[in-house]
């Protein structure tokens, strides 16, 4: 009997804001700031990109063009997209390798 399998939808997992804040925490750490991008764009749809807008203050246009793979966003839609989810952007020393 083959195995069935169904496409993994990360939506599924950021249901809460706890979920969507160990997300984006494990996005900050690949380091990759495309994936950044993205992952904030994932929470975005997770929460509602019309409800994200409200809350963050940003376009809806903005948001699906900056938090995107690939997406380019400034530090300010940055810290404007966190700020509804209680997080702001900090420095911290790398771990030596």
């Amino acid at each position: 009997m083959p195995i069935k399998t169904k496409k993994f939808d990360v939506l599924e997992h950021l249901k809460t804001v706890e979920e969507q804040i160990a997300y984006l925490e494990a996005a900050l750490e690949q380091d990759d700031p495309s994936f950044i991008a993205a992952a904030i764009g994932d929470v975005a749809k997770a929460r509602g990109v019309s409800e994200f807008a409200k809350e963050s203050r940003l376009s809806r246009e903005a948001i699906y063009k900056a938090f995107r793979p690939g997406g380019n966003p400034t530090l300010e839609t940055i810290n404007k997209a966190l700020k509804p989810l209680g997080m702001r952007l900090t420095l911290a020393p790398r771990e030596a390798a």
